[in-house]
């Protein structure tokens, strides 16, 4: 039998914060597919109480709380404000540390930790997916008679590959236009720079024109957002000392991201590293100094002009930014002050698309299902184009709709902000599904 070791175990009274009260079950996308209580986040917190009492964290406790998103949907539903990010953080470090998982389940997870946080080899994988994709390898795997006979995680990985495009690197340091507001460092995240340098770009060019000194730290690390989020710790608190290493070394006055999942690990870097002497002070300091791109831009008024942008969009909310940074009204907001785009609400929004992380890679199937219900959401708007601020998102979304035979234009905020700062037009044309009204136009001549 496995318990629990000393280091950082879930906290009693959190456990009995939680009143049972039944709150967080809409929310759950776990239980809203299954219907099973220990698939639920009341139900997760009660097998943590039975592990405090002396149960064990293999079998039930450990199956129950892989199959959790941590989404933190339940954080932002429960009236009595339980914190089951901070249970669900420690349960997960602790069945990390001392459950014996099989031996295939212990080889995907180490080849996924081997290849996502290492941005170097991810680039590799980018020129692999290039090829592939070349080649017509990859659009042969993702036929239907070819791709239902892949074993599920191959098949999520072969459908998640996104297209590569050409790179777009983001100079060292860009001046701001016009007076400076205050010198920021860019976190350019490890699959958000391999596959999307574009939205990168995208995000550099609309904050230097609102006013931004921005610096691009060469080398950056991994943030450490995916092992925290698996309860890697070790290897979460390595990054994060190299993250805040990278940048006070590059001495910003802010550090903004554009990737949700990104943005709340580093928000919580005072968490993790609270226990660690020498390092606690700074990674708080540190987490208070970074900001998710529409958190920053909606705070200080508009200087850069905001040019029409003719477009119907449905937004995404990330479930990283929504329910663990609060971060909500915001990029709506920001949306609503480009001039013709129109902007749609996703009916069921709050409820996660199915990525979160690697979940999608480790727990293919409920995945794949929360991703095909996201997707026939965004098409219920009529809008053919979806709108977010996480490139796991992107990717989920984006799969999903390819899948379903109605493929959706997926899009960065970063990306409409900045086409609308540049009088370009909307990119993918932001057009209604057929059905939803007239055909829109993409936009303008370009500016």
């Amino acid at each position: 039998m496995t318990g629990l070791d000393g280091h950082r175990p879930p906290s009693r009274a959190l456990v009995d914060e939680c009143v049972h009260c039944g709150f967080c079950l809409p929310s759950c996308p776990t239980y809203v597919l299954w219907g099973e209580e220990a698939d639920s986040p009341r139900g997760r917190i009660h097998l943590m109480g039975q592990v405090l009492d002396g149960a064990a964290l293999e079998g039930p406790v450990a199956k129950h709380l892989d199959r959790c998103l941590s989404c933190l949907a339940c954080v932002t539903a429960c009236p009595s404000g339980v914190r089951y990010d901070e249970l669900v953080e420690a349960t997960r470090a602790q069945i990390e540390r001392n459950v014996a998982r099989p031996l295939g389940e212990r080889a995907l997870r180490a080849a996924i930790f081997a290849l996502f946080p290492h941005p170097r080899r991810l680039r590799g994988a980018r020129r692999a997916v290039a090829a592939a994709e070349r080649t017509g390898l990859l659009g042969l795997a993702r036929r239907p008679a070819v791709a239902r006979h892949l074993p599920g995680r191959l098949r999520s990985l072969v459908a998640l590959a996104p297209p590569v495009r050409p790179v777009e690197a983001v100079p060292a340091r860009l001046p701001a236009s016009g007076e400076r507001r205050a010198t920021v460092g860019l976190l350019t995240g490890c699959v958000q720079d391999a596959f999307f340098s574009h939205v990168n770009a995208a995000t550099a060019r609309v904050l230097q024109a609102e006013g931004y000194e921005v610096v691009t730290p060469p080398g950056q690390p991994c943030c450490g957002a995916l092992a925290g989020h698996v309860g890697r710790e070790d290897e979460a608190k390595a990054a994060a000392r190299a993250t805040i290493d990278c940048f006070a070394r590059a001495g910003v006055d802010r550090v903004v991201v554009n990737a949700a999942g990104c943005g709340s690990a580093m928000k919580a870097y005072g968490r993790l590293l609270a226990d660690e002497p020498g390092d606690a002070d700074r990674a708080a300091r540190f987490a208070a100094a970074t900001v998710d791109l529409a958190e920053l831009l909606a705070a200080t008024p508009p200087r850069a002009v905001r040019h029409p942008l003719p477009g119907v969009v449905a937004y995404h909310d990330a479930c990283h930014a929504a329910h663990a940074q609060g971060i909500h009204a915001e990029p709506r907001a920001l949306l609503a002050a480009i001039p013709g785009l129109e902007v749609r609400e996703i009916p069921g929004g709050s409820l996660c698309c199915g990525s979160a992380g690697v979940y999608n890679l480790l727990e293919p199937e409920p995945a794949r299902q929360l991703g095909e219900r996201k997707a026939a959401a965004v098409r219920a708007t009529g809008a053919a184009t979806v709108v977010t601020s996480n490139p796991g998102c992107l990717l989920q979304l984006t799969a999903a709709a390819r899948e379903a035979g109605t493929p959706l234009v997926g899009l960065h905020l970063a990306e409409v902000l900045d086409a609308s700062l540049r009088g370009d037009r909307l990119p993918g044309g932001g057009d209604r599904l057929p059905g939803g009204g007239d055909r829109l136009p993409g936009g303008g001549d370009r500016r």
